[in-house]
């Protein structure tokens, strides 16, 4: 989960370097470093806590260096400090790596007993001392590279510069993610796009089992192996996302700005597939009469992705009536999951890298299952590796707690559920038309929750202290209340659960405690007189009640405080009651000086498991 970066060219490696880091910092931050060849050879600085620290003790004014690799750390083997800190260098050797090496304890104790010293905790470390040992043995440094990695089991994206191979770096891939870009006469790679964002829109994704020399002229890409097969087209992806998307335009934080960005992250998901036609099942080989066959439709999901996999299978059976599954992906292909005849998996992942989900799908594409992705990230693992990608289009979402990609996720599973349900017979042209009106108002409903921010953050004021809170929907607004709690816990490590409203009397309502916070998911649906039962329940021992409501007037006696929202279709009310709680546990985590858009212990991206 970490993330690394390179930079090789005819401009100064250390501004781009450090500019690529920071733009990286969600993937890890509390160690960083820095590896560039200088005139007088290679220097290397690294630090604990965060890039500001780093660029504190790199020399000023910045040497003139063309070539460099960086890393910003999220800590598996070894406490975050600075010798745990990568750049990890032996013998000349400096390298950069996000993932985890299984085998690293015997690779260790092996080049131990060999006399190797090791200086960190890291599993890491083991890479540099393989290359050293490969080159001591006579090898030049691209079959050394070779011969070690080789060795490596786990997962692995390197960064690799030697003082003694100059003006070239390497970059290697297993199971990690990896990109290069491409520029005029310049090359980088980093763990994700927007580190390369300011200075170009050209990219290669990496595959597994690939190796890449790059010099300031050219790359090279082969597999790995001795006799490695050249890569002679790699496919180039121009993205069309700006460096602005990667800035917080004069907003407070990122995650403020993802918020506020939700109408037209949604909007721009929606124009994607405006006509709802079959198209969307080409590659799956289904056609309007086969999908009528579906027995099952399978999701998976990590965090909040698999909150949003919970709403999409309530819209998805209501409206198409094919029955749906959906599993954490971390569970998933550990208990030999059974694919059925005529099932479609679908994997959902912000990124298109993370770990879990990325087993998931490659285990059920081993058991013979067609595979759907739902990714918001072109030419990643989980696009390349689906049979059909449907692409939200957040743009880059930097803020580690997930907010415009969680609703593009769901606009995303909104239109695959009209579309079975249109391919099926079962949405006449009158009712199709209806519900994509109706589903393409919704950005303008959440402008208009959006206007309740200074609301929710005078009422968050009054929350600050509390060291609980119960979060409770029913229906589709249940995974809303899943998802409210997590969004709390993230940004401001106050404890905080989900339930179904039904649930409280088995087991959940012995919590709760006098002033304790109980926020109630209320809209004016069926489940209506339900869920205000379950709020009598929690007041009468105590509770604070928080209701979010549609229909204020039937609360006015029974909440405590009420944050409204416009009425929408009943299948949709999750994109404007989810908006509410994103704004609130917001504006609690910056009350309490949290760092909203670095929670500790987090990582944008979870790409090891």
């Amino acid at each position: 989960m970490c993330g690394i970066v390179g930079y090789i060219g005819h401009n100064n490696a250390l501004p781009i370097l450090l500019d690529g880091m920071k733009r990286l910092e969600y993937r890890g931050y509390d160690s960083s470093g820095i590896a560039y060849r200088n005139g007088k050879g290679m220097e290397i600085y690294k630090a604990k806590g965060r890039i500001n620290e780093l660029e504190d003790i790199v020399p000023l004014p910045f040497d003139h260096a063309t070539e460099g690799i960086g890393h910003t750390r999220w800590a598996t083997h070894g406490a975050p400090s600075t010798i745990n800190a990568h750049p990890h260098c032996v013998d000349g050797v400096a390298v950069v790596h996000n993932g985890i090496i299984e085998n690293y304890r015997e690779l260790k104790a092996e080049l131990i007993t060999e006399g190797h010293i090791f200086m960190s905790e890291t599993d890491t470390e083991v890479i540099p001392h393989l290359i050293s040992r490969s080159m001591k043995k006579g090898l030049p440094l691209y079959e050394a590279i070779l011969e070690s990695i080789s060795s490596l089991r786990g997962s692995f994206a390197l960064g690799i510069m030697s003082d003694n191979d100059p003006s070239v770096l390497y970059a290697a891939k297993q199971g990690s993610p990896l990109v290069v870009g491409y520029g005029e006469g310049e090359f980088f790679f980093a763990s994700d796009i927007p580190a390369m964002l300011n200075h170009t829109k050209r990219f290669l994704f990496l595959e597994d089992g690939q190796i890449c020399t790059l010099t300031a002229k050219e790359i090279d890409i082969h597999t790995f192996g001795k006799n490695g097969t050249p890569v002679k087209e790699p496919a180039i992806v121009e993205v069309d996302w700006t460096a602005s998307m990667a800035e917080k335009d004069g907003y407070d934080h990122f995650m403020l700005k993802e918020i506020y960005e939700q109408p037209r992250a949604i909007a721009d998901t929606l124009s994607e597939w405006n006509d709802c036609s079959g198209s969307l099942f080409e590659n799956l080989q289904l056609t309007v009469r086969n999908t009528f066959g579906l027995r099952r439709l399978h999701i998976v999901a990590c965090g909040t992705s698999y909150h949003a996999a919970l709403i999409g299978r309530c819209i998805i059976e209501e409206l198409a009536r094919i029955p749906v599954s959906v599993e954490i992906a971390s569970e998933y292909r550990y208990r030999q999951p059974i694919i059925e005849h005529d099932t479609i998996f679908i994997s959902i992942t912000q990124s298109g890298e993370t770990a879990d989900t990325l087993a998931a799908q490659k285990e059920a594409k081993g058991r013979g299952a067609k595979t759907m992705t739902i990714c918001n990230v072109v030419g990643s693992t989980a696009a390349r590796e689906a049979d059909v990608v449907l692409y939200t289009r957040a743009g880059p979402e930097i803020g580690v707690a997930s907010t415009k990609a969680f609703t593009s996720q769901v606009a995303a599973l909104c239109l695959l559920a009209i579309s079975l349900a249109s391919n099926r017979g079962l949405l006449m042209n009158g009712d199709l038309r209806v519900l994509m009106n109706q589903l393409h108002a919704i950005p303008e409903l959440i402008e208009k929750v959006l206007k309740k921010s200074t609301e929710i953050q005078e009422l968050a004021a009054t929350l600050t202290g509390a060291r609980d809170f119960l979060y409770i929907g029913r229906g589709i607004n249940y995974p809303i209340a899943l998802e409210g709690a997590l969004k709390l816990k993230e940004i401001s490590y106050i404890h905080a659960e989900g339930y179904p409203g039904g649930e409280m009397k088995h087991g959940s309502i012995a919590l709760i405690e006098d002033g304790m916070p109980v926020v109630a998911l209320a809209p004016m649906t069926c489940h209506f007189d339900k869920i205000l039962s379950n709020i009598e329940e929690v007041r009468a021992r105590g509770a604070r009640v928080i209701a979010i409501t549609d229909e204020p007037g039937a609360l006015a006696h029974k909440a405590d405080d009420i944050i409204t929202f416009p009425a929408a279709h009943p299948l949709f009310l999750p994109f404007v009651t989810v908006v509410p709680l994103q704004l609130l546990a917001y504006h609690i985590a910056v009350l309490k000086q949290c760092d909203v858009d670095r929670p500790r212990n987090l990582a944008k991206s979870v790409t090891v498991e």
